[in-house]
């Protein structure tokens, strides 16, 4: 699709969304690295959750499988620097892989720690083979910052020939009013729309953990990017 797709409100799941958590539940920590090098070399299509330190993105992973601490919140924010892959699908058959990067942006992390991680990062989106989609986490109270824009101009060539998907969700919703969701989701939009092309897969929701709001579009859109339709 080559438009950007906003969404947000939650419903009850149908059965293809019952169907989509299903599978984001059976999802189980692989492997822990801190270089690209120490990454397992597989077959499976990968999902990248990135995000700034503070845009949620533990939870968000957290609330997608149904687990409480899948994906480990640091107390101090910026402390965690590895990447974190987790399996999907069954034990013995799994069908995709969720990598959780760390986050990025906090004050208080050492320059030098910052530089190396954003390395690292920049040359994993660039890179890694089996990335096939990317969920950018975005506070939606503030939008998306110059790290968030820095962040997907490392992805833009791969999502503008369609080789990798991507899906910003606007993170703690539920602390917006309906016109304040609105007029945050127009703002993204103008963001996101300009890594668009014609073969792009593109999308934008608003999400909160704690009311549940677009966890079914999260959770459809990553199973579809897992088992596209040929």
């Amino acid at each position: 699709m080559s438009d950007v797709t906003p969404s947000g409100a939650a419903a009850a799941p149908g059965p293809d969304a019952k169907r989509a958590l299903a599978w984001a539940h059976t999802a189980r920590f692989l492997v822990t690295a801190s270089q690209l090098h120490q990454l397992p070399q597989h077959a499976l299509p990968e999902i990248a959750f990135v995000g700034r330190s503070n845009a949620g993105k533990s939870t968000a992973i957290n609330t997608l499988t149904q687990q409480r601490r899948l994906a480990f919140a640091s107390k101090t924010p910026g402390r965690t620097q590895h990447i974190n892959l987790f399996e999907l699908g069954p034990r013995q058959a799994a069908d995709a892989v969720l990598a959780d990067l760390p986050g990025y942006g906090y004050a208080a992390v050492e320059r030098t720690a910052k530089l190396r991680w954003q390395e690292v990062m920049a040359r994993y989106l660039a890179e890694r083979p089996q990335l096939r989609g990317v969920v950018l986490l975005v506070d939606a109270r503030h939008g998306p910052t110059e790290l968030d824009q820095q962040l997907l101009r490392f992805v833009a060539p791969r999502v503008g020939t369609g080789e990798v998907r991507l899906l910003v969700a606007l993170t703690k919703a539920d602390k917006l009013s309906r016109h304040e969701a609105q007029r945050s989701l127009r703002a993204a939009e103008q963001v996101v729309g300009e890594f668009v092309t014609e073969h792009s897969d593109v999308g934008l929701l608003l999400f909160s953990s704690l009311n549940r709001i677009g966890l079914d579009d999260l959770a459809l859109t990553l199973h579809h990017w897992a088992h596209p339709v040929a």
